[in-house]
């Protein structure tokens, strides 16, 4: 178990870098531009994403954030930057890249399923969170590959029901899958006629399998994975920022939930 998640190392650095986009240039139209060399300088890359990391780890607020990493205004602008350059979609495809040529992408066993998380601050893709009805919350529909190394998701509401989402999160994959026809498993809110249609239309073998059914199944040789996916929304939710959100703006709570799945990925190579 890491101690200290926060941390951001040496190797993972070397490795992050490399997808830092470059800073946002001048605006030309501005009449009044900065002397060469006048202002201050642009705040350093590492400690902007390790600030990121911090905040993603501990699920501190950003006004909260150490000033040994900078000032708390600087570092959700730089987060806010990056996101809109689409650093952390990027960085999360280049990890399970890195991931599928050192250790192999299960693509041939997914695993599918949602996640409720609470979201007190209301905004975007929120909604009643049962069973506290006048509660907000999100839900997580993740997609993972067989070992629980997540490849897609979507955010919704948490009255979204998961069937719903089954065609949205087959397509969210952030990377291009190989030809097969891979077996997906899912639990009893996915059973139904137009969800096992849907499965077959993108190419997939449906293994839809309530609790008990899975029990049965693994004493007759039936090789269980849809409990991966549970894995991946634990691991998930160790990042203590995803487990409750407080992002009003749902384009940062996703861009916030591509970081964690970046970062799932490459510590899992490094």
């Amino acid at each position: 178990m890491r101690r200290e998640p926060w941390k951001l190392t040496d190797a993972l650095w070397q490795k992050i870098v490399l997808f830092v986009p470059p800073g946002k240039a001048r605006n030309p139209k501005r009449k009044y531009l900065r002397k060469p060399g006048g202002g201050r300088k642009r705040a350093d890359d590492r400690k902007m994403f390790a600030a990121i990391l911090y905040v993603l780890s501990t699920g501190c607020q950003w006004q909260a954030v150490p000033r040994e990493f900078g000032g708390s205004s600087t570092i959700h602008r730089r987060f806010q930057e990056w996101r809109d350059a689409g650093f952390f979609l990027a960085l999360w495809q280049a990890g399970l890249m890195a991931y599928d040529e050192l250790k192999g992408i299960d693509w041939d066993w997914q695993s599918i399923d949602g996640a409720m998380i609470k979201a007190p601050l209301g905004g975007a893709a929120t909604g009643p969170n049962r069973p506290i009805a006048e509660k907000k919350g999100s839900k997580r529909h993740l997609l993972v590959e067989g070992h629980g190394v997540p490849i897609g998701f979507v955010v919704t509401g948490a009255n979204v029901h998961d069937v719903k989402m089954l065609e949205s999160v087959l397509d969210s994959i952030v990377i291009e899958p190989p030809n097969g026809l891979p077996n997906l498993c899912a639990d009893n809110g996915y059973r139904g006629i137009n969800s096992e249609l849907i499965m077959l239309e993108h190419d997939y073998y449906p293994h839809i399998r309530g609790r008990g059914e899975e029990k049965v199944a693994k004493v007759e040789g039936y090789k269980v994975r849809r409990w991966v996916v549970e894995a991946c929304h634990s691991w998930q939710n160790r990042f203590r920022k995803l487990l409750v959100r407080f992002e009003k703006q749902t384009e940062n709570y996703i861009a916030l939930l591509q970081c964690a799945c970046a970062l799932i990925c490459w510590r899992k190579v490094i």
